[in-house]
């Protein structure tokens, strides 16, 4: 692709979101990133690389090349290279592009094995031109680009033969799913003084077992300033979750079959045990 073509393609996408974020069809990622960036520590940074290691079941990524599709606040980018990998990390959201390289500021200053920029997924001239990688990432969003089915064909050349496939895609509760994607569209049209009482709302729904539980265990602050297993904040993500739209869900047979018939093999998975929440998947491509 040209200068000119990307420029081009730069101009039309970013038309696009402005269109979305104004219609109140778009949740702001990229502002919600900014804000968990702000206290990022070096826990949370360890933990990101302990979740890749151990989903992938490789030691380091040294030597191999890393793709992060929707690269949000930059943090798996920055822990696949900090295991050695060659990243290239893109996303829709200018304020993720942001803060993806800002963490590259922050740890690989002028590193030429760490490329950003902005792209859509769904765009099939964009994605063509990307080439192949050993470990495709996209945790948490292709079902958010409004059209999750053609993000998921558009990922699958992107993968080396041998290469591996690490996504995570929501849960489809059925009838629950159908009730928060209204949540959600409400969320995002509501005026900006009213979207923290709903997620505050929607928190105590989320949160309420827990919440009592770390208040027995003296631990009361732990429900909502906490960390998760993927060294994320809890009320980053809940904010991601009341707000993240649009949304899409799927059935883990539907992920399962959708890529064994594309010639990949389904090495790890961890589901949510059909409850709220992301299935993640690691398949092989054969």
């Amino acid at each position: 692709m040209s200068e000119t073509e990307r420029s081009q393609l730069a101009s039309s996408i970013a038309q696009q979101f402005e269109r979305q974020i104004a219609s109140g069809t778009r949740f702001k990622f990229g502002a919600n990133w900014a804000r968990f960036l702000e206290s990022l520590t070096p826990g949370q940074i360890e933990t990101a690389r302990d979740s890749l290691v151990r989903m992938l079941g490789v030691p380091s990524l040294e030597g191999k090349t890393f793709l992060d599709i929707g690269s949000g606040s930059g943090l798996f980018s920055l822990a696949a290279r900090q295991l050695g990998a060659e990243v290239h990390s893109f996303d829709y959201d200018p304020q993720s592009v942001a803060c993806t390289t800002e963490l590259r500021s922050r740890y690989f200053a002028a590193d030429r094995l760490w490329k950003i920029e902005r792209g859509s997924v769904l765009d099939e001239g964009y994605v063509s031109g990307l080439g192949r990688f050993d470990v495709v990432y996209s945790w948490g969003v292709l079902h958010h680009t409004g059209n999750m089915w053609k993000a998921l064909a558009n990922v699958a050349p992107l993968v080396k033969e041998g290469g591996r496939l690490y996504i995570a895609i929501y849960n489809d509760q059925g009838r629950t799913s159908r009730l928060w994607t209204k949540i959600k569209q409400l969320y995002n049209k509501a005026p900006r003084i009213l979207k923290p009482l709903i997620a505050g709302a929607c928190a105590i729904r989320l949160l309420g077992p827990t919440v009592v539980r770390n208040i027995l265990a003296l631990r009361p602050l732990r429900s909502w300033f906490g960390d998760t297993e993927r060294g994320m904040r809890v009320w980053t993500d809940i904010v991601d979750w009341v707000g993240g739209y649009p949304f899409e869900v799927a059935k883990p047979e539907e992920i399962f079959t959708f890529f064994r018939d594309r010639g990949f093999e389904l090495t790890e998975l961890k589901t949510c045990a059909g409850g709220r929440g992301c299935c993640e998947y690691v398949f092989r491509r054969r």
